[in-house]
């Protein structure tokens, strides 16, 4: 009853409002009867409809399929599934008895079976009850899918390890300076031999202007660092310098056995890190590994959009149904706050495509651990089913001599976070939040004065190459956050690429929600999807251009 008679007040209201301010303006006769706007009446029936309608779009989906690498059950012992903080032996081998009690809090998705599982510390599980959410926008993140990754014993694990090798050789390298590098030229060499290693190439090699770079069109256009996370902006009335403190040069972790071990188990997160006392421009792997370290996963993306509307309506996109509007301007729709939720709102959706993923699918075991069974390989303690090709490698052996073993550097104290590792949820945020912000603006437009950091990041120097475009610097910019996940050695390639692909669907879901919401009349969002091909979504479809 109260119900009933807070909604007569409102439609009451709306009523004696329309009544004032429309003098003048003629009415239907249902109009004049019911005393509400036209455009208002049956309003909840509708949009009750509008979100039955899109449920009803996501119930009739078939069940996605969720392809595995098979290494669960291939190997008792789950040399290659996630066991970080849970009980293991003296060879970082996980308790059977914890893994199943994993297994069972991953079935039964309770708070009460994860405080259960059985612990070799303290530190905490990520979250893992992130996976089993439900979404009142998109689709359910059950519903999408990506491909199983590597498996333990291929070529592909190995050429991705093998990178990892060379990155954490790499990290303090500025990016100004990778032509001529003696480390980066023996990087480029070792990875253009590598048939697996699933990079871009030039000619078919591996050169020092592809090298760490992602396959998206635009991430080899120019500089390795995106634009937007380079140029200053204004935020309001604030003005961002991105300048950043980052972590001490050449301060590396876990490169000793006892203390890889300690890590794994739970036992604490290490010496913890240290700091520069000087603000840098982002100019190298560690700097970007920095950047994801302290950043909450939307805010580069975030900031790229503060970064956009600052070059006013030639930067919308095209399918803005405002651009040649000549009564209205684009604001609540098609203007800042809707490119604002655009970026907001795909966030916690992507979290959760990731996690489940994480959770429920994968279990994927971080580098960290790989390396840990290559060292333990190389020293003959136990031998594991490690592809040849990741056992003689010159990026091997140079981690070796440098730290004292074929353990992983980390660019962390503490190693990866306490949760599996495919897909990375940098990577899956990234992908989402960019695509929300292709869909809204111009992939076409030249972004003017571009700038790139110096090799000392304490400056900005100008870029005096080819133009460089949004859609271009948006790709590089997704890449750039997942990768330097990967900087700190916390993640692998195909955890950065695939996770961008399945953030990509989430977004094209939520797009889809949206767009179908909108009373105007407008085309449909057309923009560029990661692999290169075009996509229109528009009204509840999503279809190939």
């Amino acid at each position: 009853m109260q119900n009933d008679s807070n909604r007569r007040e409102f439609f009451g209201r709306v009523a004696a409002l329309g009544a004032a301010a429309g003098a003048g303006i003629p009415v239907t006769p249902a109009e004049a009867q019911s005393g509400v706007p036209s455009v208002l009446q049956d309003r909840l029936g509708k949009a009750y409809q509008y979100r039955v309608g899109r449920a009803d779009v996501y119930n009739n989906l078939p069940p996605a399929e969720h392809p595995v690498n098979g290494d669960e059950e291939k190997y008792p012992n789950r040399i290659n599934n996630f066991s970080k903080t849970l009980l293991h032996d003296q060879f970082c081998h996980v308790s059977r008895d914890a893994y199943n009690s994993l297994i069972r809090a991953c079935n039964s998705g309770k708070n009460e079976d994860f405080e259960r599982i059985i612990r070799g510390g303290n530190v905490r599980l990520k979250n893992p009850t992130g996976a089993y959410n439900y979404q009142l926008a998109g689709a359910d993140q059950s519903q999408y899918t990506m491909p199983a990754p590597p498996a333990f014993d291929s070529p592909a694990q190995a050429a991705a390890m093998t990178e990892l090798y060379w990155q954490a050789l790499s990290r303090d390298i500025p990016f100004a300076e990778y032509d001529g590098n003696t480390t980066i030229v023996r990087a480029c060499n070792e990875l253009s031999g590598m048939s697996a290693f699933s990079g871009p190439r030039m000619g078919g090699r591996v050169t020092p202007a592809t090298v760490f770079r992602g396959h998206t069109p635009g991430d080899l256009a120019g500089p390795y660092l995106s634009q937007f996370l380079a140029l200053p902006f204004l935020m309001g009335h604030l003005e961002v310098e991105q300048k950043q403190l980052s972590f001490q040069p050449g301060l590396d972790f876990m490169t000793t056995f006892p203390d890889f071990l300690g890590i794994q188990l739970g036992e604490g997160k290490g010496p913890g890190n240290k700091y520069e006392t000087t603000r840098r421009y982002v100019r190298n792997g560690r700097d970007l590994a920095y950047l994801v370290y302290v950043d909450w996963n939307f805010s580069p993306h975030y900031h790229a959009l503060w970064n956009l509307l600052a070059h006013g309506p030639d930067a919308l996109a095209e399918s803005n149904p405002y651009l040649n509007a000549r009564g209205q301007e684009p604001y609540v729709n098609f203007g800042p706050p809707d490119g604002f939720e655009y970026v907001a709102r795909a966030g916690k959706p992507a979290f959760n495509a990731a996690w489940y993923q994480k959770w429920m699918v994968h279990r994927l075991a971080r580098p960290e651990v790989f390396a840990c069974r290559v060292d333990i390989h190389k020293q003959k303690v136990q031998l594991y089913p490690i592809h040849e090709s990741a056992l003689e490698t010159a990026a091997a052996e140079a981690v070796r001599a440098k730290w004292g073993s074929y353990l992983l550097p980390q660019a962390y104290s503490g190693g990866s976070p306490a949760h599996s590792s495919y897909p990375s949820g940098h990577a899956t945020v990234a992908g989402a939040c960019v695509t929300m912000l292709k869909a809204f603006f111009r992939e076409s437009y030249v972004l003017p004065n571009p700038m790139v950091p110096a090799a000392d990041g304490l400056s900005l120097q100008p870029w005096k190459g080819a133009d460089l475009t949004v859609g271009n610097e948006l790709n590089k910019l997704a890449f750039n956050i997942a990768m330097g996940r990967n900087w700190a050695g916390i993640h692998w390639r195909y955890d950065a690429w695939e996770g961008m692909k399945l953030g990509e669907q989430v977004a094209i879901s939520l797009l889809a929600d949206m767009t179908a919401g909108y009373m105007d009349e407008f085309p449909g969002f057309t923009f560029t999807r990661f692999d290169g091909t075009k996509i229109t979504v528009c009204g509840g479809c999503a279809s190939t251009a």
